[in-house]
């Protein structure tokens, strides 16, 4: 039986690569995801007691209770007061709600009460209460209402 060979490679047609059909789509396997093994935590300590954990309390007064006392202090002296006198204002009426950590100085030199009294003037400004004007405090019409 005679093979019949290739015009081009001059090989028979069951060894060229000219004769013979493409070769079929190669199967890639899927990958299966191998499930990570589970990391055990280590057990907690079971409480003797039955009572409840304790309450984290903040070192000091947060910035938003500042804002209605601010707001009052303002109206009550017809809307603007220079920025001394309504911290001294402020000092005074807020004494019972500061709390020791709010009354120490700041790495920048300033008691630390004023420090968050002047973001909370910030964040009034950002809304729209408060004018931004250096050295005094000003309630814009919003403030007002």
């Amino acid at each position: 039986m005679a093979e019949d060979y290739c015009d081009l490679c001059d090989l028979p047609k069951s060894q060229c690569v000219h004769g013979q059909p493409p070769p079929p789509p190669k199967v890639v396997a899927e990958k299966v995801a191998k499930p990570k093994p589970v990391r055990e935590l280590p057990a907690r300590p079971r409480a003797t007691s039955r009572a409840a954990p304790p309450l984290m309390v903040s070192r000091r007064t947060g910035q938003e209770v500042f804002r209605p006392h601010i707001l009052q202090i303002l109206r009550e002296y017809g809307g603007r007061l220079d920025a001394e006198d309504l911290l001294t204002e402020l000092e005074s009426r807020m004494d019972v709600v500061l709390l020791e950590r709010d009354r120490e100085m700041s790495p920048q030199g300033e008691v630390r009460w004023r420090t968050t009294a002047r973001a909370e003037r910030k964040a009034m400004i950002d809304e729209g209460l408060v004018v931004a004007q250096p050295g005094v405090w000003e309630l814009t019409e919003k403030g007002l209402a």
